[in-house]
C-alpha cells in the first residue's frame, strides 16, 4: 500500500495562514554532528538552531508587520505526511525581499524551541 509523505504544506505566523508556493525545511534534530577527522567513531557535537524556511505567496493579506517585527512568534507547518513541526519564539532572520515579478516573499524564521508533532 502506497503512503502519502509529501505534497501541500500549511503554514501559519501567530496562526495566520500563509499561501505556500515551493519547499519548506525544518530540521529534524537538534544538534548537528560531525565526525572528526582521522578518528572515525568519534565527533562533535552542537546545538542546531531551530528554524523553518518556506516561500510564501505575498498576497493581499500577507502579515507583513506581524512577520517583520515579531520577536517571539510561533510558526507551525504541517506536512502531507501527517506531521506538524512548531517552532515557538521564533524572529524573523536574514534580508527578506518581495519580489514583483513572481509575487515571492522567501522567509527563514530561527527560534528557541522547535517540536515535532
Amino acid at each position: 500500500m502506497g503512503q502519502k509523505v509529501a505534497g501541500t504544506v500549511y503554514v501559519k505566523v501567530d496562526g495566520q495562514q500563509l499561501v505556500i508556493t515551493g519547499g519548506v525545511e525544518c530540521p529534524i534534530g537538534d544538534v548537528v554532528r560531525e565526525t572528526i577527522e582521522g578518528a572515525p567513531g568519534y565527533f562533535t557535537e552542537r546545538d542546531r538552531v531551530p528554524y523553518v524556511k518556506v516561500e510564501a505567496l505575498h498576497t493581499a493579506d500577507f502579515p507583513v508587520d506581524v512577520i517583520a517585527n515579531g520577536t517571539d512568534m510561533t510558526v507551525q507547518a504541517e506536512f502531507r505526511n501527517g506531521k506538524t513541526y512548531v517552532l515557538t519564539g521564533a524572529y524573523m532572520v536574514g534580508e527578506t525581499t518581495s519580489t514583483g515579478d513572481d509575487g515571492k516573499v522567501t522567509l527563514e524564521f530561527n527560534g528557541v524551541k522547535g517540536i515535532w508533532q
